[in-house]
């Protein structure tokens, strides 16, 4: 076998692959699509959950608005806060405004044993699903249905269904919406994550109807809106509501309802009271007494 047997083949090879590389050259100049550096560094900025609390499909769609119209607020992005919205002011060179730090809410304390079923489905086991079917399996056709259509939607891990309702980890919570968005029953609100008073309740039945199907339910009684001193809180269609940009936290109406259904989360960073229970004292034991001496008797 002679040398240009393998010559030929490299060869062919090596101009085979200069063409391709020349003619993948030229399309790449032909038809590049423009990148805007502006663009691009906004996309640093934001943490990439692509939840759409912004208001627009994802991050990078948010990052393209931001970069054609200065005029969009820079602090949209909810799971990104105020740092986000500072890097974001800073490439465009605008006014960052206030992030201010939200958390989800769930409206509802109907845990299992405080309501009944209506029926037993046996269905598809989606709270949308069971919400078409005569509004739900509970009593309370108001209250969480518990099969976790917003843990499934949260992207962060923060919410999850305990004793069948769901229940919000304010620590992993960035406020995105997405399971509020998600819920049904429009249970879940959003509020600014210093709110710490919240009604567990969003049942619009008359008193008896509510006590009949949930014993957490708020009847509209109104003594939380009698004993606020702040004007924060209103009984509205047959439950309380809130008022966050007036109520102060100080837990006076959580302490008035009968029913136990206005909830306080605590400051963060404060501990329950340690109670110290002593051990209890023992006395020392008597002294035994001196045995009495036998009588004597005479010979």
């Amino acid at each position: 076998m002679t040398i240009s047997a393998f010559v030929v083949p490299v060869l062919l090879c090596v101009v085979t692959g200069c063409i391709c590389a020349i003619l993948l050259t030229i399309a790449a100049i032909k038809f590049a699509v423009p990148v805007d550096e502006t663009q691009v560094k906004i996309r640093e900025c934001l943490p990439g959950a692509n939840c759409g609390a912004c208001g627009f499909v994802g991050c990078d769609d948010y990052a393209a608005a931001l970069a054609a119209d200065h005029s969009i607020a820079p602090n949209k992005c909810v799971p990104g806060g105020a740092s986000a919205a500072a890097g974001i002011a800073a490439v465009l060179g605008v006014d960052a405004g206030s992030a201010e730090a939200k958390v989800a809410n769930v409206m509802c304390s109907g845990l299992n044993d405080c309501t009944k079923p209506e029926m037993d489905y046996q269905g598809y086991k989606s709270c949308s699903a069971v919400k078409q079917f005569f509004g739900g399996p509970g009593t309370c056709k108001f209250g969480c249905i518990g099969l976790g259509d917003c843990t499934k939607a949260c992207a962060f891990d923060a919410i999850e269904v305990c004793n069948g309702v769901a229940k919000v980890n304010r620590d992993k919570c960035v406020g995105c919406g997405a399971c509020a968005n998600t819920c049904p029953q429009k249970i879940i609100d959003i509020l600014p994550k210093t709110s710490r008073v919240t009604v567990g309740c969003s049942s619009h039945d008359a008193a008896k109807a509510t006590k009949d199907a949930c014993t957490a339910g708020c009847v509209g009684c109104k003594m939380c809106e009698k004993t606020c001193k702040f004007d924060a809180i209103h009984v509205e269609g047959n439950v309380a509501k809130i008022d966050a940009s007036k109520c102060k936290n100080c837990g006076m109406c959580a302490k008035a309802c009968p029913r136990h259904i206005i909830h306080v989360v605590p400051k963060p960073g404060t501990a329950k009271p340690v109670v110290k229970v002593e051990a209890p004292k023992t006395e020392a034991p008597a002294e035994a007494a001196p045995a009495a001496e036998a009588p004597k008797t005479e010979a």
